[in-house]
């Protein structure tokens, strides 16, 4: 594993894009304060570069960096979270311009799965996060389900946890007001 994390922390560096296991599904990311590699996985997954992709981050202490007010209810909700939890935050900051929602959103979940925290920790920076596959076709939750033309538009592949045939889902989503409003988006 720790290889693993050495040459993708590497390739992000180097504004590449990675094929990685999160703490939901398989996950393309790269450098999330990166706007050419954020494109880059735009392009890959031909998605509309309107819709905004999330963030992982491995502790709860660095969302002030990237989020302006985090509010009080945000702390409670990672706290007491038994699943992942994506959570949406206005007046997003030192991200990828291109990578924030056109209403200055961001989308960001504190990652608990081992290799996916051990690699924000290690790169010391929000990586991207989203789904291994094109824009509207089904996100596989197994890496023997990623379609060859994904794989071959990434910089590098993660080894770690291919042969893993659990099943993943996808995280809960909320969105967090200014004024303390929720509005549970996914549960």
């Amino acid at each position: 594993m720790q290889d693993d994390i050495k040459k993708a922390c590497e390739v992000l560096r180097k504004g590449g894009i990675i094929l990685y296991p999160t703490d939901t599904i398989w996950g393309i990311g790269c450098d999330a304060t990166n706007e050419e590699a954020v494109k880059r996985i735009y392009a890959l997954k031909q998605r509309d570069d309107s819709k905004s992709m999330l963030v992982l981050l491995d502790n709860p202490a660095r969302l002030q960096t990237y989020v302006q007010d985090v509010p009080d209810i945000a702390w409670d909700l990672i706290e007491l979270a038994d699943k992942p939890l994506t959570i949406i935050y206005e007046g997003a900051k030192n991200l990828a311009s291109n990578l924030i929602a056109s209403d200055g959103t961001i989308g960001i979940r504190i990652t608990g799965e081992l290799f996916s925290r051990e690699l924000c920790k290690q790169f010391r920076k929000p990586i991207v996060s989203t789904s291994a596959n094109v824009s509207g076709e089904k996100s596989p939750s197994r890496f023997s389900q990623i379609q060859p033309d994904i794989k071959n538009g990434v910089d590098y592949i993660v080894t770690y946890r291919q042969k893993d045939q659990s099943e993943a889902n996808p995280s809960g989503i909320v969105k967090l007001g200014k004024n303390g409003t929720i509005h549970i988006i996914r549960k």
